[in-house]
């Protein structure tokens, strides 16, 4: 009883001091925060410190992407701005995937082990689109409209370009790495990779198709993407055993 105490006390308060930081440094709103922590605790209760390993190196990458070269970015936007801090919509887009795979962890306990590779892999997906998005728009030299294939200017909804994409990849090897040191360095660290790159063309289809119509915003799209590369994950290993 005192170890299980010690072992979900000490993550409280890393959560909390994580979230103070957060709220401090202008990355996150509060309601971002309080959403971070929900996702936080929801990753921790079924994948334990694997899962927020995961989480957290998907944040810092993504928090790094963001914060890199910012006046760059920001002179490609209408407003003239590119925002740091993130909404708790944006918290729950992102992670959203990540925690329900991890409650399925805690309600079906004997497919644990599937359900936490899916989780890996919608973190993949959100690491990848992340940096993809971050990344290439200063990185990359030709863009173009992921269905149509035609030269379009960078920062449009289902714009890509090859140097985003790989850097995307890398992203998604990424959490891949930080998977297998938990698990086994195996052929899963493949599904993940897989499920963050498809995931990530996944959210330029969608944005290209449907968020450039507005049918749907820019949070639908990443939840979407992120959810979808947790199905990859797990079919993958489906049809692998």
């Amino acid at each position: 009883m005192n170890t299980m105490f010690q072992y979900y006390g000490l993550f409280i308060f890393l959560l909390a001091s994580f979230m103070v930081v957060c709220i401090r440094t202008g990355k996150l709103s509060v309601p971002a925060a309080m959403a971070a922590g929900l996702t936080g605790l929801l990753v921790f209760a079924g994948a334990g410190y694997p899962g927020i390993a995961m989480l957290g190196t998907f944040f810092v990458l993504g928090t790094l992407a963001t914060s890199h070269k910012k006046n760059v970015k920001a002179a490609i936007t209408a407003e003239g701005a590119h925002p740091e801090k993130r909404k708790a919509s944006q918290v729950f887009a992102n992670g959203g995937a990540a925690a329900l795979m991890a409650l399925m962890m805690v309600i079906d306990p004997l497919h644990g082990g599937l359900y936490e590779l899916m989780l890996a892999g919608s973190l993949a997906s959100a690491t990848a689109d992340t940096l993809s998005s971050e990344l290439g728009t200063v990185y990359g030299r030709r863009f173009f409209n992921i269905l149509t294939f035609r030269k379009e200017p960078k920062g449009l909804d289902g714009v890509v370009s090859l140097e985003g994409t790989l850097l995307g990849a890398a992203g998604a090897a990424v959490i891949a790495v930080v998977y297998a040191l938990a698990e086994e360095f195996d052929q899963r660290m493949a599904f993940i990779v897989i499920a963050g790159i498809l995931g990530n063309l996944m959210d330029s289809v969608l944005g290209a198709a449907l968020e450039r119509k507005h049918y749907i915003g820019n949070d639908a799209v990443n939840f979407g993407n992120t959810l979808f590369a947790a199905l990859v994950a797990g079919v993958c290993s489906w049809l692998w055993w």
